[in-house]
C-alpha cells in the first residue's frame, strides 16, 4: 500500500493528464495491437476504453509468464479447508490444461463472441474454464456455484450460452451440494436450451450425464487440437456478472476485455503491492467480481 504522499503524487498524476496516466498503464499489458487512445469519448456519456487495441486476456494471465520463463512457478494454489487439500499448479501446467480445454471448446463450435456460463464450486478448473473461454475470445459468465435451478435459468435465459460448464457437486462443511441436478432443472425451466454442457465430475459425487447433451471434462478434450489465443478488440466483452437480483430482475454487468486488463493489472501493484512471485490469498467467491478477477 502507498504512503499518503506517494498516494497524492499518484493522483495528482493522473489528474493533470489522465490519457498520459492510463497509456502509461496500458504499456504493462502484452497487446497484439497496442492502443492508439485511453479513453474513447465518441459515444460520450458512453464512454469506451482501448477501443482500437488487439489483445488476449489468456495470454496475459498465462501465456505470457511463460514466454518470461517463469513456467515452473506456481499461478494457483488451492488450498480447502473442506477437503484439506492442497495443491499447486504452475504456469506451464495451467497454459497446458488451459489450451486442451479451449480446443475442446473450439471443437464443440465455440468461437469469439459465444457465451459459455460456468456453475462451479472454488476449485482450479473453474479458472481452468475461464480462462479457456478468453483464450477463444468467448465471453463467459460465472453462476455462484449452488445457487437454484430457478436463478440459473433466468441468467440462461438471458445471455444465451453456447454451453454449460459445470461442475458434479460442490462441498461444504457438513454436506455435499448437488450441482447436476440443479443444472438439469435449470435447463429444463430456461426457454434458451444450450447446445453441450461440460461436466467435471468430483469424486464425492459422480453424476449422472444426459445423453446426447452432456461430455465428461477429460473425455471431452481427449485428442483435441491446443488452442492458441485468440486475439479480440480492446472493447469486445470478457465477461457478464449477473447482480444478485435482490431488488428486480439480476441485471448482466458487461465488461470490456482491455480496460479490464489495464485497471486490474495496475490495482495489483498500486493498492496491493503485489509483484511478480509474490503469493495474493482471496477466499472471495468467483461467482462475485472480487473473486472472479483478483483470482483469475
Amino acid at each position: 500500500m502507498a504512503d499518503q504522499g506517494a498516494y497524492a503524487e499518484i493522483y495528482d498524476s493522473w489528474k493533470a493528464d489522465p490519457e498520459g496516466f492510463w497509456m502509461k498503464a496500458a504499456g504493462a499489458i502484452d497487446w497484439v495491437t497496442p492502443p492508439s487512445r485511453a479513453l474513447n469519448a465518441d459515444r460520450a456519456p458512453l464512454y469506451e476504453w482501448f477501443t482500437d487495441a488487439q489483445v488476449n486476456a489468456c495470454w496475459n494471465a498465462v501465456d505470457r509468464h511463460v514466454l518470461a520463463g517463469r513456467g515452473n512457478q506456481l499461478a494457483i494454489i488451492h488450498d480447502s479447508p473442506v477437503t484439506h487439500l492442497r495443491k499447486g499448479i504452475t504456469y506451464k501446467e495451467l497454459q497446458t490444461r488451459v489450451a486442451s480445454l479451449a480446443g475442446a471448446l473450439r471443437a464443440k463450435g465455440v468461437e469469439k463472441g459465444d457465451r459459455v456460463i460456468i456453475y462451479m464450486p472454488m476449485i482450479p478448473e473453474a479458472l481452468e474454464a475461464m480462462l479457456a473461454c478468453a483464450r477463444l475470445g468467448a465471453i463467459h459468465s460465472v453462476v455462484f456455484g449452488g445457487f437454484a435451478a430457478s436463478e440459473l435459468a433466468v441468467r440462461i435465459d438471458d445471455c444465451q450460452p453456447k454451453a454449460i460448464i459445470a461442475a458434479s457437486c460442490g462441498i461444504e462443511p457438513n454436506r455435499i451440494v448437488h450441482y447436476k441436478p440443479l443444472l438439469d432443472g435449470a435447463v429444463d425451466l430456461a426457454r434458451h436450451k444450450p447446445e453441450f454442457c461440460v461436466i467435471f465430475q468430483r469424486e464425492q459425487e459422480v453424476a449422472k450425464l444426459v445423453e446426447g447433451r452432456d461430455v465428461a471434462w477429460h473425455t471431452f478434450q481427449y485428442g483435441v487440437e491446443p488452442a492458441d489465443c485468440v486475439p479480440v478488440s480492446g472493447d469486445h466483452p470478457a465477461y457478464i456478472l449477473y447482480t444478485s437480483g435482490t431488488t428486480g430482475q439480476p441485471k448482466g454487468v458487461v465488461r470490456p476485455t482491455a480496460g479490464h486488463l489495464v485497471a486490474l493489472n495496475w490495482s495489483m501493484r498500486a493498492i496491493y503491492n503485489v509483484g511478480v512471485g509474490d503469493v495474493f490469498w482471496a477466499a472471495s467467491d468467483v461467482g462475485w467480481v472480487v473473486g472472479h478477477s483478483y483470482i483469475c
